[in-house]
């Protein structure tokens, strides 16, 4: 028993920057950049704002780690983790794995910058830990068989903030081990159910992530111990309903999860991307006036498919509605940060159009995943004309990457959302040098400097 969780505690520990292949260390400043920017943007969300006040209300002169917002302050390290990865999990812009449910980079990052900080580490060292944080992360959750209703926040993404704490906390490939088998009682079971009420103590559960990266890289040198199997048995029986070894430790080394991820441009939930994309498509193909459109009729997959409610609560549930995003589609032209506010949840035009969407299973669709991942759209409008389209596979995954120029954009938007002037260029370009950080602290800086212009 454990010896999976000993080879990727071996993985974590002896994995070095400097080793990593050219295309690892590109996309791992892609990863870095765009939950940064995530971040930024979830950090103006009224809830995160109250919290950020209850919890560090001021700049502590001995705080470990600093809050990604709009007023930057610094807290102890397991505050300023559990803040930014709620902040990051608020806004559903967070990047994801293709084939495993699972958003690495949002919660496991915040434990990396929160410990990184605190330990001083050099960008190298932090951007090394995000890479096999995210890799056992991800290899975790492809052993898991989840329960239909569990979702991934707080699951083995958890177990790999914790690996990449640890890491960062100077431990041996042991120690790391020791730090998994101490998290896997921790391991959370938040309901997807959350999503569709509008429930945001969803995010909450993603933000533990990387409190509990924080929290347990100081369990292990402070002597408390886990099973030996612990991982194994939270996995199999007590938040999974089976693990599967084989899948985690595959090409171990040699394929880096972070290569297989996609990035999000829509703020809302990446099942009901590849609808969007059919409906793009159809609407070029038309161009009608928002008046125009009768129906909107999409077949997809049992998961999307159940992302059909035509008036949701709030601007969370809405991320969650195939026929609100449907709706941002047609009176907006995009489903992106501004698509999803209150204001526009209580829009008359967008009612009107959300009750205009059907939303229905195609058993042969649902047979397709996770390879494939389809929908069909079509599109009528009042005068008769039909546009029917399919999309297989949604843009954005690695095998249909947007450019690099679209993720710029998208970090650009957000970022500026909070930083004046030319901040967030400024922020950009301290990102593309990540690795030459002396600590985080250079990253800060700029993000403290263009929020008090």
């Amino acid at each position: 028993m454990g010896r999976v969780i000993d080879e990727l505690a071996a993985h974590a520990a002896a994995t070095r920057w400097e080793a990593l292949p050219q295309a690892v260390q590109v996309q791992a400043r892609r990863v870095l950049m765009d939950t940064i920017g995530v971040m930024l943007a979830g950090s103006l969300q009224p809830e995160v704002g109250q919290l950020r006040q209850a919890l560090a209300p001021r700049d502590a002169a001995d705080g470990e780690a600093t809050l990604v917002c709009a007023s930057p302050r610094r807290t102890d390290a397991r505050t300023a983790a559990l803040l930014n990865g709620i902040a990051g999990r608020s806004v559903e812009l967070c990047e994801g794995h293709r084939f495993v449910s699972c958003q690495a980079g949002v919660q496991v990052l915040p434990a990396v910058l929160a410990i990184a900080e605190r330990r001083r580490a050099p960008g190298t060292e932090l951007l090394a830990a995000l890479v096999v944080g995210y890799d056992i992360g991800v290899r975790l959750g492809a052993g898991l068989k989840p329960r239909p209703r569990a979702h991934q926040n707080g699951q083995t993404a958890m177990l790999g903030a914790i690996a990449a704490a640890a890491r960062l906390r100077g431990l041996d490939a042991a120690g790391i081990g020791r730090a998994m088998r101490i998290g896997a009682p921790l391991v959370l079971v938040p309901s997807y159910s959350h999503t569709v009420a509008g429930a945001t103590a969803l995010n909450v559960a993603g933000g533990m992530s990387g409190f509990n990266g924080a929290l347990v890289a100081d369990l292990v040198p402070a002597g408390f111990a886990g099973r030996e199997d612990a991982v194994e048995e939270a996995l199999s029986e007590l938040v999974g309903d089976g693990f599967d070894p084989e899948p985690v430790t595959e090409a171990l080394g040699e394929r880096w999860e972070i290569t297989r991820n996609h990035f999000r441009l829509r703020a809302c939930c990446n099942p009901i991307y590849s609808a969007l994309d059919a409906l793009e498509l159809a609407l070029a193909e038309l161009r009608p006036e928002p008046s125009q459109v009768a129906r909107i009729e999409v077949e997809t997959y049992a998961f999307a498919s159940v992302m059909n409610d035509p008036a949701p609560s709030n601007h969370f549930a809405a991320r969650y509605s195939l026929p609100h995003a449907a709706a941002a589609l047609v009176l907006l032209g995009h489903a992106g940060y501004g698509a999803f506010t209150a204001d526009r949840v209580a829009d008359p035009a967008f009612a009107a159009l959300r009750g205009k969407v059907s939303v229905r299973e195609d058993a042969a669709f649902s047979a397709e995943v996770p390879r494939l991942k389809p929908a069909r759209v079509t599109l009528t409008l009042t005068d008769g004309r039909r546009s029917t389209h399919v999309v297989h596979s949604a843009r954005g995954d690695f095998q249909a990457p947007h450019p690099d120029s679209a993720l710029r954009t998208k970090f650009r938007e957000l970022a500026g959302l909070v930083l004046a002037g030319d901040g967030a260029a400024r922020l950009e370009a301290a990102i593309d040098r990540a690795e030459q950080w002396r600590d985080v602290g250079d990253m800060h800086a700029v993000i403290r400097d263009a929020t008090h212009a």
